[in-house]
């Protein structure tokens, strides 16, 4: 994947300016400064004509920072000269890049807005009256060459953030459909051998069986039609499965089942071609299933929890679903209370089956519907989907009392007695989940800071302490 060269960006931003004489850049840097306030709010009122936009900024908090944010970007762009400026300014942009990217801003929007700012901006070089034709074309030029270079950094940016997420998500549907892939594996493999046996027991039983299964309404072809298919979409081997069993079904049984009494051969015949069908789809099927290293690459290899890998699919999906269903999740960040003493005491082989058996209860104390993730270390985190802040404070709280009651096995050793802290964060709206995450981090800093085995929620101000 191209990556940003930083380096290189201010090497080019550095070069436009240059373009342009000293005049020109300061008489658009002082409009810039002075008008910040109204090209924002027209940025603004324009993006939010569109249906989509008014969709994503329709939350107070997104509200009331928009225009700050904007009036800041405006003067900002415009007002660098110096070589520490300019790295400030494209560490800036990459970074609004990547939010746009990580809460699915559409960048034909942010174009859009571009676009219209640089309307407004001509307007004002218009108005202004002071520039000669001359110069006001000059400095129309070096509006559109800023603003053009500042969209091309948030772009670039936007794509890498977009083109990581989408990855993530195909690896994360396929993970969502054969969560247990060596498993999934054999049991559709035994599927599809058991409608070939069937099919071949009841051709030697009952040579003039003329209702012979099709694959399609298997057990196995349930199975791929509706979840397989979906999961492997885009392969060859999924088109040359689809083909085979439709070839099966639609060719060769009803061929099958017309053969009369006096046509052996012909019947052994279209009964070995249709078992070269089903090998061509065992053997597909496992081709597909040797390139899902990149499912349980996103799977702790310890705990068989999910890792950060799927972190921002899980909390982008569930933004989108609260925001569209008007309900709400909360993330639990969590961390074992002294962990390195247990590795040094203990052993780390002790330490990992701490790790394992927390693992364990965090699973059992979440729903089917919930996400339990090992971010690294001794640290992990869970998604509680549709909560409420009582609820999802009573989560946290069990699991709290859960971990202190239970006794953990060790290596040679007697059990020990275990204790985490948890940070509680609540997404209400805001369409950025890395917003969400920032504040579980924070409480759970909270909690460690004052004591220890507690749960803290974001903006309390009293944490809740184990009993």
């Amino acid at each position: 994947m191209l990556k940003l060269d930083p380096d290189q960006l201010e090497n080019d931003w550095r070069d436009m300016l240059a373009g342009f004489s000293p005049d020109t850049v300061a008489t658009v840097r002082q409009l810039a400064d002075l008008h910040r306030r109204e090209l924002a709010t027209y940025f603004y009122q324009q993006m939010l004509n569109d249906p989509i936009a008014s969709r994503l900024v329709s939350h107070d908090q997104v509200k009331s920072h928009l225009h700050s944010s904007m009036t800041s970007w405006v003067k900002d762009v415009f007002a660098v000269s110096e070589a520490g400026d300019l790295q400030l300014l494209i560490e800036q942009l990459v970074k609004i890049g990547e939010v746009h990217g990580r809460i699915d801003v559409p960048v034909h929007l942010v174009i859009r807005g571009a676009r219209n700012l640089k309307e407004g901006f001509f307007r004002l070089l218009q108005a202004s009256g002071s520039m000669d034709k001359q110069s006001s074309m000059s400095a129309a030029r070096l509006v559109s060459s800023v603003i053009d270079m500042a969209m091309e950094m948030m772009s670039f940016a936007y794509s890498s953030s977009h083109d990581r997420n989408s990855r993530a998500e195909e690896a994360y549907r396929l993970l969502s459909v054969v969560e247990n892939v060596a498993a999934e594996q054999e049991r559709q493999r035994a599927a599809l051998l058991d409608w070939e046996n069937a099919v071949m027991f009841e051709q030697a039983v009952n040579p003039r069986a003329s209702d012979v299964p099709r694959l399609q309404t298997s057990e196995f072809g349930l199975w791929y039609r509706h979840k397989g298919a979906a999961a492997f979409e885009g392969t060859v081997e999924t088109s040359v499965i689809l083909d085979a069993m439709d070839r099966i079904d639609n060719e060769l049984l009803p061929l099958v089942e017309g053969c009369r009494e006096d046509m052996p051969q012909r019947k052994v015949q279209l009964l070995r071609d249709l078992h070269t069908q089903t090998n061509s789809i065992e053997f597909s099927l496992d081709t597909l299933f040797k390139q899902s290293n990149e499912v349980e690459s996103g799977r702790d290899v310890l705990t068989r929890l999910l890792n950060r890998k799927f972190l921002p699919v899980v909390l982008s999906k569930e933004v989108k679903y609260a925001r569209r269903k008007n309900t709400n999740f909360a993330v639990l960040a969590i961390d074992i209370d002294h962990f390195k003493s247990i590795n040094d005491t203990y052993g780390h082989e002790s330490g990992d089956m701490v790790l394992q058996q927390l693992a364990g209860l965090l699973i059992n104390c979440c729903r089917g519907g919930d996400y339990t993730f090992r971010l690294g270390g001794e640290e992990f985190l869970v998604v509680l989907v549709d909560v409420t802040e009582d609820s999802g404070k009573k989560v946290a709280e069990k699991l709290l009392r859960l971990v202190a009651e239970t006794p953990f096995r060790v290596a040679s050793e007697s059990p020990l007695r275990v204790s985490i802290s948890v940070g509680v964060a609540f997404n209400n709206g805001h369409p950025d989940y890395q917003r969400t995450l920032n504040l579980a981090d924070e409480a759970l800093y909270t909690a460690k800071r004052t004591g220890r085995n507690r749960v803290t929620v974001a903006a309390d101000a009293q944490p809740v302490p184990a009993s």
